[in-house]
């Protein structure tokens, strides 16, 4: 038995390739237990170093536990502007394209261009030689029909004692007395004619018609001028005082008739492109008689002095009409403003630093401040930045300098140094859509 279990090993040992052990060594088992350790400390380390770590602050923060730190403003009393405001244009109260009355070579430019000139400012002159000589042949005419209408006149006097004397007949002193009329009609035409040869010499000089700004040349010196020239001369704008056209929704309508028919003026505020320069101030001025059926808008007009000229012909502003103002009226800063389940409202800041959902109806906005017609009174105090995460009684945290007393809310009105928040994230309230600035 020994012997055939010896030969079965030998063959067993001839069939394994040579060179190949089916055995692990002893030193490849160590070295891959020491990189399973090693990875697994790592692993470890990476997990300590990279936990999250949560402090009292945070996680009381959104456990709840804790205050929450917010800013808060006083709800005040404060007059309130109602204004409306709408797109309009730089209309001139006049502009005038200086043409000529009379055709002729243009010598002499009295003007440059983009120059101010005032009613009656020389701008330019036209060959004056042949309506001078037209002139001159009138009056001459006139001369010789005044001394033939001299003539007629003489003998209607002496044909007139004659008749009387029955010297000659009734016909030939009728016949005197027409040639005499038709003198004294050739006379006044005389005058006419010299009269109208006399205006084409005043229509040579030509000045300016109205104040105001002249514009580009549109005709150069030497050219012939003709009164069918399209172009003209020059154009003048008027530019003090000028008007702004504007146009506000039919539904605004009745609130400014109202103040019209009283008496009362209304300003208009007028600023740029951009609404970041006030370019001018004026007044309303005219309403027009038709409301605008495919807009359903109707237009208006403004003016204003433009003594410092920053309102220009077809320029494009935003105009804002003041059409009243609510006197004492309870205001606060629109970024307190939540709006969510309840409608609009506000979180209440109480005594013992908690907070209550208090419901609020808005009225006017002016500015960064908003009246209030319910919900708050003065002396309140509202949450103006923090109010995401409140929910209601929620204990809160002010600023050092907030606790005893808010710092004042800028009255309406005042500027857009500080603007509301334009957007507010989702909170007790639900979402909290975009705000856009009034």
């Amino acid at each position: 038995m020994n012997i055939d279990q010896d030969r079965r090993d030998s063959r067993s040992e001839l069939r394994k390739p040579s060179g190949v052990s089916t055995r692990p060594p002893n030193r490849w088992r160590r070295r891959i237990g020491w990189l399973a350790l090693f990875l697994a400390a790592l692993g470890g380390l990476a997990w300590i170093v990279l936990r999250p770590h949560v402090g009292p602050q945070t996680s009381r923060r959104f456990s709840g536990n804790g205050p929450m730190p917010v800013v808060a403003a006083p709800v005040q009393k404060g007059d309130v502007p109602i204004s409306l405001a709408a797109l309009g244009t730089v209309s001139p109260l006049a502009t005038v394209t200086v043409k000529t009355q009379i055709a002729g070579q243009l010598i002499e430019i009295g003007f440059q261009e983009g120059q101010a000139v005032h009613a009656g400012d020389f701008l330019a002159q036209i060959d004056p030689r042949p309506y001078q000589r037209q002139l001159d042949q009138y009056q001459g005419q006139l001369l010789r029909d005044q001394a033939l209408l001299k003539e007629a006149q003489i003998n209607l006097d002496r044909y007139q004692r004659l008749v009387a004397q029955d010297s000659i007949a009734k016909q030939q002193l009728d016949a005197q007395e027409s040639l005499t009329q038709q003198y004294r009609g050739t006379v006044e035409t005389d005058k006419a004619q010299i009269d109208t040869a006399k205006l084409n010499l005043t229509y040579c000089h030509i000045i300016a018609p109205l104040t105001g700004r002249v514009g580009l040349r549109q005709v150069d010196q030497g050219n012939y001028v003709q009164t069918s020239d399209a172009n003209g001369i020059v154009v003048i704008t008027q530019l003090q005082p000028i008007t702004v056209v504007f146009t506000l929704p039919e539904d605004n309508l009745p609130a400014v008739m109202k103040r019209l028919h009283a008496g009362a003026t209304l300003p208009v505020t007028v600023f740029d492109r951009a609404q970041t320069i006030q370019l001018a101030t004026g007044k309303l001025t005219t309403v027009d008689n038709q409301i605008d059926t495919t807009t359903g808008t109707v237009k208006l007009r403004a003016q204003f002095g433009n003594e410092d000229g920053m309102l220009f012909p077809n320029q494009f502003v935003n105009t804002r009409l003041l059409v009243d103002t609510l006197h004492d009226a309870t205001v606060m800063p629109i970024a307190a403003v939540q709006r969510g389940a309840p409608g609009t409202f506000v979180y209440l800041v109480k005594a013992d630093h908690t907070v209550t959902v208090r419901p609020v109806k808005l009225g006017p906005v002016a500015g960064d401040q908003v009246a209030i017609e319910s919900g708050v009174e003065a002396g309140d105090q509202v949450v103006i930045d923090g109010a995401d995460k409140l929910r209601e009684g929620a204990e809160i945290a002010l600023p050092e300098a907030a606790k005893g007393d808010a710092s004042p809310a800028r009255p309406p009105g005042t500027g857009d140094a500080a603007r509301p928040r334009g957007e507010h994230k989702k909170g007790a309230g639900g979402d909290r859509p975009n705000r856009s600035e009034p």
